[in-house]
């Protein structure tokens, strides 16, 4: 038999022995390699990363502001310091921005009390506090809200009975719990008009059951993150010198 034809013959039993067969994975086994500290340290690669760490350090403790007092989010009742800060800011670093590409300006801000997730310490301010403060990924969004959908907003502020940050928008509400006033930067709610609520994507997406965000008419990302406004507007500030005040309260 020539070579040839015994290669032929070989390749054809070959398919048709494989022909038909069905493989499946009948066991996956794994093993557990544990991070110790019996491990030998690199040098060789420590002293390569060195330069690059002490430049991210330097970058994160450099000071940017400087606060007179310690704030905490647990400072007050229904607004605290530390949350009409970050709300302010907000406002403050995105309006700008959201009027530069629609031509509209800014509302109101309504944020989330769970997400401040650090005080602010007194004493110098860094970039390391505002990644403390806001350690998540969170983008501002604009949803464009009518008045209608306002309420809506008002209502979960009232039942939560804690100081979600909000800024341009005031609150009162009686000793039960029960709206008596509210209005947008001074003037009673139209619900006939477009309102437009700077928030997270977080937020905009139903997180801390805001479920009201859902009756927008539209919306807008800037892509621009909660916690770079932060320190944008630490560096903007020099002293910081938020307060607790009425934007949000209850009143007798």
């Amino acid at each position: 038999m020539r070579l040839t034809h015994f290669i032929f013959l070989l390749y054809t039993l070959t398919f048709f022995a494989c022909k038909g067969k069905h493989w499946e994975v009948t066991r996956i086994e794994g093993k557990q390699i544990p991070i110790a500290d019996t491990i030998v340290e690199d040098y060789a690669i420590n002293a390569y990363l060195e330069p690059f760490r002490e430049g991210i350090k330097k970058d994160l403790d450099s000071t940017l502001a400087y606060s007179p007092m310690t704030l905490s989010k647990t400072d007050g009742d229904y607004n605290t310091a530390i949350g009409n800060m970050m709300a302010d800011a907000v406002f403050e670093q995105a309006n700008p921005v959201y009027e530069r590409r629609t031509g509209h300006k800014i509302d109101m801000v309504f944020l989330n009390h769970g997400g401040i997730r650090s005080l602010l310490p007194k004493g110098n301010i860094s970039k390391r506090n505002a990644y403390e403060i806001m350690p998540f990924e969170n983008s501002i969004i604009i949803a464009h809200m009518k008045g209608t959908a306002i309420h809506g907003l008002i209502e979960y502020l009232l039942r939560a009975k804690r100081a979600n940050p909000i800024s341009g928008l005031k609150v009162s509400m009686d000793p039960n719990f029960k709206l008596v006033s509210a209005t947008i930067n001074g003037e009673p709610i139209d619900d006939d008009r477009i309102y437009f609520v700077a928030t997270s994507d977080y937020l905009f997406d139903g997180g801390d059951n805001m479920s009201f965000f859902k009756d927008n008419v539209g919306n807008t990302l800037l892509d621009y993150k909660i916690r770079n406004a932060l320190i944008d507007y630490f560096i903007k500030k020099d002293t910081l010198n938020p307060k607790v005040d009425d934007r949000f309260i209850q009143v007798k």
